[in-house]
C-alpha cells in the first residue's frame, strides 16, 4: 500500500536543524570552501584530486557511481515518512522470537543525550566514563534480576550469544565438542546455531519436543546425554519455550549438574520481576551455569527486529572464579584513577579481539551496546514496583484472553496440562496461515503459526503473546468468533496453574528512584563522555563519523519502530524497501553481484564472508581447505572471526592448519612473493 505524506504535516522534529552547525551542510562536512583551500595549500596540493595522485589510475573510479542525488532536508523528511507509512502496524499479538512490551518514557530522553549515543567503544576510559558507568548500571540491574554475579555489557543478540555460550562450555570442558539443543528453542535461534557450527569444531545434537506435554522430551535428553558421555559440553534449555510453555528448569539444571554438563539457560529478563518467573540463579539445587537472552524489548519497540541486545551471564563464585575468563565481550567494574577518584573501566575482556588478536575467540566489538545503556536506565526507572507491574499486567491479559478464546466453539488449548506465563498455543478449527491472513484483513496480527513446531505437524497451531501494553483482547476474541465452526461453547479446562517452584519467591531488590533524578543523572553521564559532536576524536576506524539528527528522527517514526519482524510480509513493505534500496546501492558502489545488509557489525560481516568462503569450498568437494592467510597488520577482529569460523591453529595429518600470518614489505604492503607465491601448500 502506497501512502502519501502531506508535506505540511510532518512528524515534528525534536530539534531545530538551523541551530546545528553541520546538519544542513552538504554531506554534513563542516569545512568551508576557504577551509579546504587553506588545508590544500598547507599540504602543497592545488585541488582535492591531487590528494589521490599517488594511487594507480587503473584502480581509481573515473566516473561517479550511478546513485541518486542527495535530497533536500524537507524532501528527505517527506521520503522517510512515506517509507514508514508503507509499513502497516496492526494490533499485534505476535511476540514469539521478539517480545513486544511498552516503551518506558526514559528511553526517548536518554536516547536524546548525544554524548551517550555518539561516543565510541570505551577502550579509552578517560574519554568514556559516561558509557562505562551506564554499562555498569546495566550489569548491576541484570545481576539483580537474574542473581548472576557476572553479566557482560552485551553481545549482538540472543542467537549469537547462545553460540558464544556453547563455545565457552567447550573451552571449560576439555576434550568435549558437543552441545545438546532442544527443538523447544526458538527456530530462528536454531538456524543461527546450525549456521555458526557448520565447519567449526562445535557439534550440535537436537532433541525433540514431547508431543503430549509441549516440553522438552526428557527421555530423549537423557538418552543423548548417556550416548555422548565425555563428549558432551553443554545442554541448552529455555525457561519459556517456543510454544510459550514453561519448562521444568529445576529438573533440567539438576540433570546437567549430575552428568557434568554445563547448563545454558535461555531467559527473558522482562519476566523476572517480583511475581514473575524464577531467576536462573535458583534453577535446581545450584542454579544454571550460564544464561543468555534477548534484551531489546527491555528498551525499545520491535523495530523490525533490530538492533538487538544479547544478554550473557556466567556464575562467579569461589568454585567458578576462573570461568569468566573463557567468556566473550567485556565486563565493566570499579577502579581508581591517578587522582584517587572512583571510576569505571573494562576490568575483563580476555576473549576480545583488541586484547588477544590471534588468540582471541570472540569477534564481538562495539555491537549495539547503547541498548545496554537504555536497558539499564529502564530497569532502574521501573524499579521494583514497575518490573512487578509488567509481570502482573502481562499475566492478567494472558489469562483473560485464554478464558475468552478457549470458550469459543472450535477453539481449544493445544497443551492443556502445560503451564504458561504470558503466551499460549491454540488449536484452531482451520489452517493457521488462513487465520493469520484473515486477521490481517481485519487489522490484526493475531499471532504466529507454530504448527511445524509440533512433532507430528498434524494440528493447526497458533501462538498468541501478551505483554504490559494495552492489548485489545475484546477485538481479538471477536475476530476468533468469526472463525468459529460450532455452536456449542467449548468446555475447555482452566489455564494450568503455574507450579510454585517455577515462580520467583519474594522481591528482586531493585531501587525505587524518581524518574526526574534518573534523567538528571544520565545528563551528567553524557557530560563524562567525549564524542564527535563535542571534539575531535582520534579513535574509531569505522564508527566515528557525524551522526545526523535526522537519522534519529527517521528511525523513530512509528511506522518503523512498531513493525514486528514476524509480521506478514505485506505489512512490512517500508522496511523491506529500505533494506532492498541500500542493498542495491552497495552493489552499485562495490560492483559485486550481491550484497547482504544483515551483519550487525563489521566483524559480523567478516564472519559472514568467511562462512560463505567455507561453504563455497564444501560445495566443490574441497572441505579440507583449512588454511587462511591474514596480514599481521590486519584489524584485530579478522583473527577472532577466523577462529569462530573454524580456522583454529592445529596440526592436521602432519601439516599445520589454521591462520597463517602474512608479513609486510618495507612499504607496509603484503609481500606476495614471500608470503603467498612461495607457500608450500597452495592448494589448501
Amino acid at each position: 500500500m502506497q501512502a502519501q505524506t502531506d508535506q505540511n504535516k510532518h512528524v515534528p522534529l525534536p530539534y531545530d536543524p538551523e541551530s546545528l552547525p553541520r546538519e544542513l551542510l552538504p554531506h554534513y562536512i563542516g569545512a568551508s570552501a576557504a577551509d579546504i583551500v587553506e588545508m590544500l595549500d598547507f599540504v602543497g596540493a592545488g585541488r582535492l584530486d591531487d590528494l589521490f595522485s599517488h594511487i594507480p589510475e587503473e584502480i581509481l573510479f573515473h566516473e561517479p557511481p550511478s546513485l541518486p542525488q542527495e535530497l533536500e532536508y524537507e524532501e528527505l523528511q517527506n521520503h522517510m515518512e512515506a517509507l514508514a507509512a508503507r509499513n502497516r502496524c496492526c494490533e499485534s499479538f505476535i511476540g514469539d522470537g521478539l517480545p513486544d512490551f511498552e516503551v518506558h518514557p526514559i528511553v526517548p530522553y536518554v536516547s536524546g543525550i548525544r554524548n551517550l549515543t555518539t561516543a565510541y567503544t570505551p577502550y579509552q576510559p578517560e574519554r568514556s566514563q559516561g558509557t562505562l558507568m551506564s554499562h555498569w548500571i546495566y550489569q548491576c540491574m541484570m545481576s539483580a534480576l537474574t542473581g548472576f554475579e557476572a553479566i557482560n555489557s552485551s553481545l549482538y543478540d540472543r542467537s549469537t550469544a547462545l553460540f558464544e555460550a556453547i563455545c565457552v562450555a567447550l573451552r571449560l570442558k576439555k576434550n568435549a565438542d558437543t552441545a545438546i539443543i532442544p527443538q523447544a528453542l526458538y527456530p530462528g535461534d536454531m538456524e543461527v546455531l546450525e549456521t555458526m557450527a557448520e565447519g567449526s569444531r562445535v557439534r550440535l545434537v537436537s532433541i525433540p519436543i514431547d508431543e503430549d506435554t509441549g516440553r522438552i522430551d526428557i527421555n530423549s535428553l537423557k538418552t543423548s546425554i548417556s550416548e555422548l558421555g565425555e563428549r558432551l559440553a553443554a545442554v541448552v534449555f529455555p525457561q519459556v519455550n517456543c510454544l510459550g510453555i514453561l519448562e521444568d528448569v529445576d529438573a533440567l539444571a539438576d540433570l546437567c549438574r549430575e552428568t557434568g554438563a554445563c547448563s545454558i539457560a535461555v531467559i527473558d529478563p522482562m519476566l523476572l520481576g517480583a511475581g514473575g518467573l524464577k531467576p536462573p540463579v535458583d534453577f535446581g539445587r545450584n542454579g544454571a551455569d550460564m544464561i543468555v537472552g534477548e534484551g531489546q524489548h527491555l528498551a525499545i519497540a520491535p523495530n523490525f527486529g533490530g538492533p538487538g541486545l544479547g544478554i550473557f551471564g556466567i556464575r562467579w563464585n569461589d568454585k567458578t572464579r576462573n570461568h569468566v575468563r573463557a567468556t566473550p565481550g567485556r565486563y565493566v567494574g570499579k577502579a581508581t584513577d591517578s587522582a584517587g577518584r572512583d571510576c569505571r573501566v573494562m576490568v575483563l575482556s580476555t576473549r576480545e579481539q583488541h586484547i588477544r588478536k590471534e588468540k582471541a575467540t570472540s569477534n564481538i566489538c562495539s555491537n549495539q551496546a547503547f541498548l545496554a545503556t537504555l536497558a539499564g536506565a529502564v530497569i532502574m526507572a521501573r524499579g521494583e514496583s514497575g518490573m512487578a507491574n509488567v509481570c502482573r499486567r502481562a499475566r492478567e491479559q494472558t489469562l483473560e484472553a485464554f478464558r475468552r478464546i478457549t470458550a469459543i466453539p472450535g477453539f481449544s488449548t493445544a497443551f492443556p496440562e502445560a503451564p504458561f506465563f504470558n503466551e499460549f498455543v491454540l488449536a484452531l478449527p482451520r489452517p493457521s496461515a488462513e487465520a493469520i491472513s484473515l486477521g490481517r484483513e481485519a487489522g490484526l496480527h493475531i499471532g504466529v503459526d507454530v504448527s511445524s513446531r509440533s512433532c507430528s505437524g498434524q494440528r493447526q497451531l497458533l501462538k498468541v503473546s501478551f505483554s504490559d501494553r494495552d492489548q485489545d483482547i475484546e477485538r481479538l476474541a471477536a475476530f476468533f468468533e468469526t472463525l468459529s465452526e460450532g455452536t456449542t461453547p467449548e468446555s475447555n479446562p482452566a489455564a494450568q496453574e503455574i507450579p510454585d517452584n517455577l515462580l520467583r519467591e519474594g522481591a528482586v531488590g531493585l531501587p525505587e528512584i524518581p524518574e526526574a533524578e534518573i534523567r538528571a543523572y544520565y545528563d551528567k553521564l553524557g557530560d563524562l563522555n567525549v564524542s564527535p559532536d563535542a571534539a575531535c576524536y582520534p579513535l574509531g576506524s569505522c564508527t566515528m563519523k557525524y551522526n545526523p539528527y535526522i537519522n534519529d528522527w527517521a528511525a523513530n517514526l512509528p511506522g518503523f519502530t512498531g513493525i514486528h519482524p514476524q509480521a506478514p510480509v505485506e505489512d512490512a513493505q517500508g522496511c523491506l524497501e529500505v533494506l532492498y534500496t541500500i542493498q542495491e546501492w552497495f552493489k552499485t558502489i562495490t560492483g559485486l553481484a550481491a550484497v547482504t545488509t544483515q551483519p550487525v557489525a563489521g566483524a559480523q560481516g567478516e564472519l559472514v564472508g568467511l562462512k560463505l568462503i567455507k561453504a563455497y569450498h564444501r560445495s566443490r568437494g574441497e572441505a579440507d581447505r583449512n588454511i587462511l592467510f591474514i596480514p599481521k597488520t590486519a584489524h584485530g577482529t579478522n583473527f577472532a572471526s577466523a577462529a569462530m569460523v573454524g580456522f583454529e591453529n592445529q596440526v592436521h595429518d602432519g601439516n599445520e592448519a589454521g591462520i597463517v600470518l602474512l608479513e609486510a614489505d618495507e612499504n607496509g604492503k603484503i609481500d606476495l612473493q614471500e608470503n603467498i607465491l612461495s607457500s608450500t601448500r597452495p592448494s589448501q
